[in-house]
């Protein structure tokens, strides 16, 4: 699975990049959202690089960010022990909708602040080795 953050915001970016972005329900900065790595999903990401921050995850993780951040379709958090069942099925080929989760999760503003606007390893945007950490100072 390959997790994507928005870093950029929404001045500034031209209308096919914004569309992207808005597929990919990237719609506000500092918004995540999980995807199976697909050759269609690949593309798009390649294609909004300059915006965003990517890179693996583990179900471990994804149990993590769901207890965290995850919300219910009717806005209620989800426990820790839904998210581990949660996330297991998410591995195993059910889309997040279907499961009753929100596709997406609003995180706080990285603690400690961003780098900078710059590619990996110089700065966040692109893909990243360790794209855990950021979301970690995120949660």
């Amino acid at each position: 699975m390959i997790a994507i953050v928005r870093i950029a915001g929404r001045v500034g970016i031209r209308q096919e990049i914004a569309e992207t972005l808005d597929r990919l329900r990237l719609r506000r900065k500092f918004v995540c959202a999980v995807y199976e790595e697909k050759p269609e999903i690949i593309g798009m990401v390649k294609k909004v690089k300059d915006f965003v921050a990517y890179g693996k995850i583990d179900e471990e993780f994804m149990a993590r960010l769901l207890a965290a951040r995850g919300k219910k379709k009717d806005g209620k958090s989800i426990s820790e022990e839904e998210a581990k069942k949660i996330a297991k099925e998410f591995f195993a080929g059910k889309k997040l909708e279907e499961l009753g989760v929100k596709p997406f999760f609003r995180l706080h503003p990285p603690r400690g602040g961003i780098d900078s606007k710059h590619h990996y390893p110089k700065g966040v945007l692109g893909k990243h080795d360790n794209i855990k950490e950021l979301i970690e100072r995120m949660l």
